[in-house]
């Protein structure tokens, strides 16, 4: 399945090369050139990783990712014209998983997507734990404060992809991609029936994550009421 990277750069001709050479290098790309749409985009489409412009029109880039980092472990590659030493701290120290200064050779830049994205597959998520729920992909057991819960291998699948993209909201057809693969057929009706069984399992007067953005998909809500 071809990865998906957002790139949130308010300068047009940049983020226009930018584009070229992420696709010439076989990754999709989605553009937008200022801090809140690019946010708001993080959270609908669920990239696979965010090349992120420091300096940003309406939210900067540090408070993106300050914001998408209390909500998700999506990579974040920051791209600034500031490349002292406390700013490339200061970006890293926010959840940044790169950082690149202006000017750079796209070649690097995409060396570098390349590097966090095999970084980021890499990753230990085989205990994944979003408020008092966690899944423990290797033993394939959840718990719920520390009880079972009876989930089946493919409830656990599209619960493992709502807890990774946690504060995201995913489409039907993102969860049935990343749950069982983009080949996977599967209808509308079915993706409704695993949330509703899920909710049935998980979900106590207290404690209801799974959550029903009306007109595009789900989300999964770490918080407790």
């Amino acid at each position: 399945m071809t990865q998906t990277v957002l790139i949130v750069e308010d300068d047009r001709q940049i983020a226009g090369w930018i584009t070229r050479y992420l696709e010439r290098a076989g990754l999709a790309t989605r553009v937008t050139h200022d801090g809140r749409t690019g946010l708001e985009l993080a959270r609908e489409t669920a990239p696979d990783l965010i090349v992120l412009d420091l300096m940003l029109p309406g939210l900067d880039g540090r408070e993106v990712c300050r914001l998408l980092r209390r909500e998700s472990g999506v990579p974040i590659i920051m791209v600034t014209a500031m490349g002292m030493p406390p700013d490339r701290i200061a970006g890293l120290d926010l959840g940044a998983d790169d950082y690149i200064s202006k000017p750079f050779d796209p070649d690097e830049l995409v060396a570098r997507v390349r590097s966090v994205l095999r970084r980021s597959a890499g990753r230990a998520q085989l205990v994944l734990t979003c408020g008092p729920l966690t899944l423990d992909e290797a033993r394939q057991s959840v718990t719920l404060r520390g009880e079972p819960l009876p989930l089946s291998p493919a409830q656990r699948k599209v619960l493992g992809t709502l807890m990774r993209h946690c504060g995201q909201v995913l489409s039907r057809e993102q969860l049935i991609a990343q749950s069982f693969g983009a080949d996977f057929e599967a209808s509308d009706r079915a993706v409704d029936t695993h949330i509703r069984r899920l909710r049935g399992i998980i979900h106590t007067e207290a404690y209801r994550p799974i959550q029903t953005v009306y007109g595009v998909g789900y989300r999964f809500q770490a918080e407790e009421a």
